[in-house]
C-alpha cells in the first residue's frame, strides 16, 4: 500500500513536520520528484533542521529512506546533510537508499541554471540555481548521468564527455566564471555517494509492497508548481503532483490509497509568476513576519496573500486528494477579518476554474469574508477546543472543496498538531 503526501500550493506548505509526524505509521519513506530546491524544514528535541534530498523519515530509526528514480540528485547537498543529520545522532547510511536510475546534477547544471536565469533580465522565472533545470533537461534530452553510472568504471570518461556539451552551451551565454571549486566537491561528493546503498529502485520499493510495507510517497514544491499543470512557465521541471509517484517511484496507480494534501491557512509564493489573492499591504506584510515566511533553500521573503480556494480545488481534482492538513493555522490567531478567494474574474465574467495561463489575463480575485478567532491556538490538543470561528473556517473550507481537513498544524514542534 502506498499513500502520497504533497503540496497543494506553490511549495513551503510545510510539508516536512507533516511527513515526520506520519513516519512512524510507514516502513518507508520516498521521494518521488525534485532536488535540492526542496527545502522541508523540522524540528527535532527543539533544533531546527532543513532537509533538501533526503526524505523526511530520517529521524525514525525502523523507518526506511528511499530517494526515487524522479529526483534529481546533487550528490554535494547530500554530503552536507549527512553531516547535519549525524549532528543530531542519526547515521543516515544505516536507512538510506538511493535508485540507482536517480540523475545526478553535475557542476555544469548549475552554471547553466545561472547562465540561462542571468540571460532572461526582467523575465527571470526565480530559479533557485540549483542546476535542478537543467539537469532534468538532461534527462528527457538522453544525454544525463544517473547514480548507476557511478558503478561503471569509465565514468569520468562520461562526465568529460557531458561537460564539454554543457561548455559550448556556456560559451554560447558568454558565462565564464570559474567552477573548478565546484568539481572538486562535486568529485569528493561523488565518492561519499558511492560507499551509500544504491539500488535497483523500481524493484526494491515493489517487493516491499508486496510483503506488506506501507509506503509514504514525500512530495516537494507543490501542485501549483507542476510542469504541466502548475502556473506554467513559473514553475519547477519535474510533476509535483500524485500521478509522478508513479513514474518516480516505479510502481503501479491501482497501488496508491491515500493521497493527503498539505495546504497553508493562507498562500505563500517564492520567486516571480502569478498569485491572485497576493496581498501588496500592511495585511500581506503582517502574515510574513507572524509566519516568518521566507524561503528554507534560498532565504528569500515570500510573497503572502489569503488562501485561494479555486486554485486549491484544481490542486485537490488534479491530484485525486481524499485529505487535507492545513498548517500554519496558528499565523492567523491575531486577524481580525480572514479572507478566502472564491472565485476569479476574468474579462469581467466570474469563474471558479484556473485557466490555461493565469499570466495572459489579469486576474480579479473575489474574496469571501471570514471573522478571524483572535485567540492564541498554539497550545490546543483537540479539535473540540477549537475557538468556534475557527471551526466555521474549517468548515467553509472543507464544504467549498468536499475535501476534508483531518488535521491541523497549530505551530512548528512536532505535537502541535490536532487531529480534526
Amino acid at each position: 500500500m502506498v499513500d502520497v503526501l504533497l503540496g497543494m500550493q506553490w511549495g513551503d506548505e510545510g510539508k516536512g513536520k507533516i511527513v515526520d509526524f506520519f513516519a512512524p505509521h510507514y516502513d518507508i519513506i520516498a521521494r518521488f520528484q525534485g532536488g535540492p530546491n526542496a527545502g522541508h524544514t523540522l524540528y527535532i528535541k527543539g533544533e531546527k533542521i532543513v532537509l533538501h534530498q533526503i526524505p523526511s523519515g530520517i529521524f525514525h530509526e525502523n523507518t526506511t529512506n528511499l530517494i526515487g528514480n524522479g529526483v534529481v540528485l546533487d550528490a554535494v547537498t547530500l554530503k552536507k546533510e549527512f553531516d547535519k543529520v549525524a549532528s543530531f545522532g542519526v547515521d543516515g547510511k544505516k536507512n538510506l537508499y538511493i535508485a540507482e536510475r536517480t540523475h545526478l546534477i553535475l557542476p555544469t547544471h548549475r552554471a547553466l541554471d545561472k547562465a540561462s536565469e542571468l540571460s532572461k533580465g526582467n523575465e527571470k522565472i526565480g530559479s533557485t540555481l540549483k542546476g535542478i533545470g537543467p539537469a532534468y533537461m538532461d534527462k528527457t534530452g538522453r544525454n544525463g548521468l544517473r547514480v548507476g553510472d557511478l558503478l561503471d568504471k569509465n565514468f569520468t570518461t562520461q562526465y568529460i564527455k557531458l561537460r564539454l556539451k554543457h561548455q559550448r552551451i556556456l560559451d554560447s551565454f558568454g558565462f565564464n566564471e570559474d567552477i573548478t571549486e565546484w568539481e572538486e566537491e562535486f568529485f569528493e561528493a561523488i565518492e561519499f555517494l558511492r560507499s551509500l546503498k544504491i539500488v535497483n529502485g523500481e524493484y526494491f520499493i515493489n517487493e516491499k509492497i508486496s510483503a506488506g510495507k506501507k509506503v509514504l510517497a514525500e512530495g516537494a514544491q507543490g501542485s501549483m508548481l507542476d510542469v504541466d499543470f502548475g502556473t506554467f512557465p513559473f514553475v519547477t521541471s519535474s510533476n509535483t503532483i500524485s500521478a509522478g509517484v508513479c513514474t518516480g517511484l516505479g510502481i503501479a496507480p491501482q497501488k496508491i490509497k491515500e493521497v493527503i494534501g498539505v495546504t497553508k491557512a493562507y498562500c505563500t509564493r517564492v520567486g516571480s509568476g502569478p498569485f491572485p489573492t497576493e496581498l501588496h499591504d500592511e495585511t500581506g506584510e503582517r502574515l510574513r513576519k507572524v509566519g516568518n515566511e521566507f524561503g528554507a533553500t534560498t532565504g528569500r521573503p515570500r510573497r503572502c496573500g489569503w488562501i485561494d480556494l479555486v486554485a486549491l480545488n484544481f490542486a485537490c481534482m488534479i491530484n485525486g486528494v481524499t485529505q487535507l492538513v492545513m498548517t500554519k493555522a496558528d499565523v492567523l490567531d491575531a486577524f481580525e477579518e480572514l479572507y478566502a478567494c472564491t472565485s476569479y474574474g476574468i474579462e469581467g465574467k466570474q469563474q471558479k476554474m484556473v485557466p490555461y495561463q493565469m499570466t495572459k489575463l489579469p486576474i480579479i480575485p473575489f474574496l469571501e469574508r471570514h471573522k478571524g478567532w483572535q485567540m492564541d491556538i498554539t497550545s490546543i490538543k483537540n479539535s473540540e477546543s477549537l475557538p468556534e470561528e475557527m471551526k466555521q473556517y474549517i468548515h467553509f473550507i472543507n464544504e467549498y472543496l468536499g475535501v476534508p481537513i483531518t488535521y491541523i498544524s497549530n505551530g512548528p514542534e512536532r505535537e502541535q498538531i490536532i487531529k480534526a
